[in-house]
């Protein structure tokens, strides 16, 4: 069996967890996720933890033990505490407007808007920082819902190595004097232009 997957799985003090019909359901203040479960994996349920069974010693069982544990913890992370993806638009004229709560639109450069659908399962916010550069977050309880959308909003204006020019990832943080958000912005390898390059030759 998984190492990992033998481990029980402690559920805090306001998450249910219930497993029925080969689904499992975990209800907590955050709201509630459901998960199919492969027919070679248990679930046993106490009062307050959930153990993880493979039923069987193949591989196959094996890998399919540690998988659904990892999905049970992301679940139990998900309706207690949630998911969170930050994106800074960066770039002259870059930034990003919610229409009615269920279109992103963003103006990133190009001669004409990209209009993304919010899924249902996310909730996106739009806000400038200190610099003017436009902050995007994706918040929800499903990780995968939340890490999908954030790719996809990504996808859209991928940063180029010349300028730094598009959207990437970032982290936001409160300052030591706790009066300020201080963003920590994904490290992206940057590339000196053909002019730059060439004015360095003899």
């Amino acid at each position: 069996m998984s190492r990992l997957g033998k481990k029980p799985v402690q559920i805090p003090e306001k998450v249910k967890a219930e497993f029925k019909n080969g689904v499992l359901e975990i209800t907590g203040p955050g709201g509630k996720l459901s998960q199919p479960i492969d027919k070679r994996i248990g679930i046993k349920i106490d009062k307050d933890s959930l153990l993880v069974e493979a039923l069987g010693k193949s591989r196959e069982h094996n890998m399919m033990h540690g998988l659904h544990r990892g999905l049970v913890v992301n679940m139990i992370e998900g309706v207690t505490h949630g998911y969170k993806k930050e994106l800074k638009a960066i770039g002259l004229g870059y930034k990003a407007n919610i229409e009615g709560g269920k279109k992103l639109v963003l103006n990133v450069g190009f001669s004409h808007q990209v209009n993304l659908d919010i899924p249902s399962a996310v909730k996106v916010t739009s806000v400038l920082d200190a610099d003017k550069n436009t902050i995007i977050t994706v918040t929800g309880i499903d990780k995968y819902e939340v890490g999908a959308f954030a790719a996809k909003v990504k996808a859209v204006k991928p940063t180029e190595p010349y300028k730094g020019f598009g959207i990437r990832y970032t982290t936001s943080a409160m300052s030591a004097d706790g009066k300020t958000v201080v963003y920590t912005d994904e490290h992206v390898i940057r590339k000196a232009g053909k002019a730059a390059a060439g004015s360095g030759k003899k």
